[in-house]
This record gives structure tokens, C-alpha cells and sequence, in this order.
């Protein structure tokens, strides 16, 4: 006789004990701000070397200032959808200046970076609305992409199929699966975990020879790539026409919260009709949609702050290489230290929060099996007598 299935419950608490016996259990820990780089952990302080707000700007007092004025002005929630009078001026305009920043005809805000990525695939894929009948889409996905992206190809419905990491040819062998057909190709412009640029001029090649749409996620390189920080893809310099779907968060670089979408007034226009993320969803507040166009100012014009964070990653690179430290190819503020091991990561995450600093170690499934790492990642925040001091306690966990 066999044994009763687990009921839901029971078989997430047995998945956290598999996950707990395979070091692989995350937990949440409550952080208290500080000033600057520093944030205070479980009572004590430590260099952040975790967050991904590269330039600085989450507490620019212009930001603050704005947000406060905004939101005396107009309260703290837009109290609506988009669609049924959440829609404020404040919007209208962040998405106005999100559009001229990225060269680009329209934008269209969301809440989050995977509802952005979400929404725009299931509408390209005609999977919007209950009842469509559209034949799978073919989607091709770098193996390394976000997670939105792959969840969003799958919720779609679409043929998904995954190329090796920053392979072109291997991207272009996926394509020929289905020749002929319609296809998306989707790619991180700054992949999260590793660090590195994915060849965007070449893959807009490819879609273009092959007739397919690209698709770029560029949450960490919007604000920290390209003239005027407008990101990886006009670092590459290319078009709406190449890079027809753009997708952008506000919760990195811009040190703010939410995405956008950014495209043709076409693609615009699709998506508030099909984007189900989009429709269903309370906008943004107001108040932080007037926060984040200061930051788009600050990172437009205080270029000294992308001058300031290359000179730093170039300083944590070097300092690693005259270590020994190991690092993975970047050019990025996102530098990832490989370890390994989940419970040698973990251990040498430990021994760097002994010494002072903040930097969580990144395990599967975020990695694959077998390549946790420590992720550092670097501010215009820092000083650079914080790398030094990283440099050696990290040197130290990893001997």
C-alpha cells in the first residue's frame, strides 16, 4: 500500500530540510541603514558590499527632497491602476524621460523588474488574455538569464529554448530549430550573478539576419554603461529598430523601485492592452515616480559618479589580481569571487562579516550547482580604503 501523497505544506517543510541538510536554506535578516556604505546587521556595522546601488543615489538628498515634496503634494499611494485613474502626472513624465534617456519612442512603467519581463513576454507571445489561441511562441534565452525571463517564456507558453552562455553561434543553432517561425530572443545586457556584458551587437545581427525580435534586460547596466548612463544597449549603439524590446529597472543604479518596458509606440500600446502585470496591478506611487526623474537627472549629468565606480572596480581588480584572488571576467560593479562550494561560500561570507563587511555568499539554485561564489558588488559609495580593507579580508577567507 503506498504511502498518501505530502499535502502542500508538508512537502515545503520537507523541501527546507533538504535544503537546510544541502546548505542551500536562505534566510532573511533584517538590515538597519546607515550612512553612506554602511549598514547595520543584527546590531552591528558593517561595509555593504552587497548593494546594487552603484551610483549612490538612494539617499541623494535631492531624491529625498523630491519624494517628500511629491508626496505632501500628493499623498503616498496612487490608490488606483494604471488604467482606472492611478495614472498621475508624475508618471506620465518619469515615463517620458525614461524614453528620452534610452532613445526610444514610448515607455511604460511597472511595479517590479519581474513583472516587467513578465508582462512584455506573455504579451509578445499573445498569452495576455484568457482565451488566446496563438501558436507557441520560439523564445531563446541566454542559459545565464534572469529568472523573470525564463518564468516569463514558460507562463507564456512559449518553445523555450537556452543557448550557452554568451554564445552567439550557439544562439544562432537555436534559432534554426524552427526555421522560419517567429522567434524572441531574450538576453540580460549585464548578467547578475557573473558580471559580464552579453555581445548585444552581434546578437542584434543575428535577429535581424533571422528575423527575430531581441529582447534586452538591462537592469544593471542602465545608469552605469553608456554615454550618459543610458546602459548597455546604447553603450552597444543600438536602436529601437535592433533592440526593439528594452526592459529597465529603477531599483539599481537609479537607487529608486520599479521597471519599464521601452519600445515603439507600438509595443507600448500592446502591452497596456495584453501585459497582464501591467492591467492588474496598483501604479507606483506618485511620489516615488517624482523621485526616480531626479535620479534620472543624477545620472545623466553627475557622470563623476561612473567615473568614480570605474575607478573603483579597476582598484578591486588589480588589488585581486596582486592577491591571488580569483575573479570572474567584469567590467561591471557586480564582481563575483568563485568559491565553489556552498558551504565554503557560506563560511568564507561568515569570516568577511567577522572582519567587518557585508557580503552574502550567492548559492544554487541563483548559480548553478557547483559555482557558488561571493558576490561583490561596488559603489560609488565606497572609498577606496574599503576595497583595500576588503581586499585583505578576503584574501584571508579564501586562503
Amino acid at each position: 500500500m503506498t504511502s498518501p501523497r505530502p499535502d502542500p505544506l508538508q512537502r515545503l517543510a520537507a523541501e527546507q530540510a533538504r535544503r537546510a541538510h544541502a546548505q542551500l536554506r536562505r534566510r532573511v535578516r533584517t538590515v538597519a541603514t546607515g550612512e553612506g556604505a554602511q549598514i547595520v546587521v543584527d546590531g552591528r556595522r558593517l561595509i555593504n558590499f552587497a548593494s546594487n546601488d552603484y551610483l549612490g543615489l538612494a539617499r541623494h538628498p535631492a531624491l529625498v527632497e523630491a519624494l517628500v515634496r511629491a508626496a505632501r503634494e500628493d499623498g503616498v499611494g496612487a490608490g488606483a491602476a494604471h488604467l482606472l485613474g492611478g495614472h498621475r502626472d508624475e508618471h506620465a513624465r518619469l515615463e517620458e524621460a525614461l524614453a528620452r534617456w534610452t532613445g526610444r519612442e514610448r515607455a511604460l512603467l511597472f511595479s517590479t523588474g519581474y513583472m516587467a519581463n513578465l508582462g512584455a513576454i506573455t504579451a509578445l507571445a499573445g498569452a495576455g488574455e484568457p482565451g488566446a489561441r496563438a501558436e507557441p511562441l520560439l523564445c531563446v534565452q541566454d542559459k545565464l538569464n534572469h529568472a523573470s525571463l525564463l518564468d516569463g517564456a514558460r507562463l507564456a507558453g512559449c518553445t523555450l529554448k537556452r543557448y550557452v552562455h554568451a554564445n552567439v553561434d550557439s544562439a544562432a543553432r537555436q534559432l534554426d530549430t524552427y526555421p522560419g517561425d517567429p522567434a524572441l530572443l531574450a538576453t540580460d545586457g549585464v548578467f547578475s550573478m557573473d558580471g559580464d556584458v552579453a555581445p548585444l551587437a552581434p546578437l542584434a545581427a543575428l535577429c535581424r539576419a533571422q528575423r527575430a525580435v531581441l529582447m534586452v534586460d538591462d537592469a544593471h547596466g542602465l545608469g552605469v554603461l553608456g554615454p550618459d548612463g543610458a546602459g548597455s544597449v546604447a553603450e552597444a549603439k543600438l536602436s529601437q529598430d535592433e533592440v526593439p524590446v528594452l526592459m529597465g529597472t529603477l531599483g539599481k543604479a537609479l537607487g529608486v523601485s520599479g521597471a519599464f518596458v521601452a519600445g515603439s509606440a507600438v509595443l507600448v500600446d500592446g502591452l497596456v492592452q495584453a501585459a497582464r502585470s501591467f492591467v492588474y496591478t496598483t501604479a507606483m506611487p506618485p511620489a516615488l515616480a517624482a523621485a526616480t526623474c531626479t535620479a534620472i537627472d543624477a545620472a545623466r549629468f553627475e557622470g563623476w559618479r561612473r567615473d568614480r565606480l570605474a575607478r573603483l572596480i579597476a582598484h578591486f581588480r588589480h588589488g585581486a589580481q596582486a592577491r591571488g584572488i580569483a575573479l570572474l571576467e567584469s567590467r561591471t560593479p557586480i564582481q563575483p569571487v568563485p568559491v565553489g562550494d556552498s558551504t565554503a561560500a557560506l563560511a568564507a561570507s561568515a569570516r568577511l562579516e567577522a572582519a567587518g563587511f557585508y557580503v552574502p555568499a550567492i548559492r544554487p539554485p541563483t548559480v548553478p550547482p557547483g559555482q557558488a561564489r561571493l558576490r561583490v558588488t561596488l559603489s560609488a559609495l565606497h572609498a577606496e580604503g574599503d576595497v583595500e580593507r576588503l581586499l585583505d579580508a578576503l584574501a584571508a577567507a579564501c586562503a
